[in-house]
């Protein structure tokens, strides 16, 4: 069982923070804005109320609040003075929306995540909100995770806020599109992937194209698949690869679902991370390499 992080170096604080760590020492030393714990080998580490606090206070900054004038404030007043800010701005445009979800993570805020989304939402339209924050944050997220900078729940909380807000989208695109029916898309993860946020995309995608689409999700045989096509007319089958959980080429994953499916003729189409490399040319006739999320929705239309 992951340990959750409690300590943090200050190279930990200079990732998560985007402040450099000499910036981080002169606050120190000029506004005792932080108070390093040293350990009994006199290494400084800093807590995760310090972590908050670096947070808090880049979030003033980037709101036009001097350095000198944060620092005055205790670190109650600081976060009390990150709330005011947020609802007497309603998270306006000089806003970094990005720092504002990373606070939301770090403090488990789920209101701070729907204000700052619902500020988004009323300047940007979703797919512009995925591309230019979500894919950025949690690219930065995952960087985070790898070096050990937070705890995996953090990661599971923002990134299920996220799913969230897709899966509002794709109902609300149900509900009102009118249905075509002249294609079905079956969306699935390979067995043991479970990494579906790119899915999700790709099912709202198809959502707002208004065709029916049938969203298995995460770490699917491909033997199950073959009822679908056996009782499916003009079905697709589309999945997102993110990690190779199986040990197996794309290749031979492409021609496993043909036999898996007992057919060679059903489109497949796989994106992902890990079919960037791959050439096109190599793969079955009915499995199409799709790189980018654009050739995929020229794909719908």
């Amino acid at each position: 069982m992951d340990a959750v992080k409690s300590t943090f170096s200050i190279k930990d604080l200079e990732c998560f923070g985007g402040v450099k760590a000499h910036t981080i020492r002169m606050w120190e030393r000029r506004y005792n804005l932080l108070e390093p714990k040293r350990t009994p080998t006199n290494i400084r580490y800093y807590d995760l109320g310090d972590l908050q606090k670096l947070l808090n206070v880049t979030f003033l900054l980037q709101h036009d609040y001097k350095i000198s004038k944060i620092a005055e404030h205790s670190t109650t007043a600081i976060s009390d003075l990150v709330q005011k800010t947020v609802k007497k701005d309603r998270l306006g445009s000089n806003y970094h929306v990005i720092s504002s979800f990373k606070i939301a993570m770090m403090n488990f805020d789920h209101h701070l995540f729907t204000k700052t989304y619902d500020s988004l939402a009323e300047k940007m339209d979703f797919r512009k909100i995925f591309f230019q924050v979500f894919i950025p944050l949690l690219e930065e997220i995952g960087l985070l995770w790898q070096s050990n900078a937070i705890n995996p729940a953090h990661e599971h909380f923002i990134s299920n806020l996220i799913k969230q807000k897709m899966q509002a989208k794709i109902e609300q695109f149900t509900a009102s599109q009118a249905l075509n029916s002249s294609k079905t898309f079956v969306l699935f993860l390979p067995e043991n992937e479970i990494h579906d946020l790119g899915l999700i995309f790709l099912h709202y995608e198809v959502a707002s194209k208004g065709y029916k689409c049938i969203y298995l999700g995460q770490s699917i045989q491909t033997e199950s698949l073959q009822y679908l096509v056996s009782t499916l007319n003009n079905v697709n089958f589309v999945s997102y690869l993110t990690i190779n959980s199986s040990g197996k080429s794309i290749l031979e994953f492409a021609e496993q679902f043909n036999q898996d499916v007992n057919d060679d003729r059903v489109p497949l189409y796989l994106l992902g991370r890990l079919i960037q490399e791959e050439k096109q040319e190599d793969m079955p006739p009915n499995v199409k390499l799709i790189k980018t999320i654009e050739a995929f929705q020229t794909l719908l239309n």
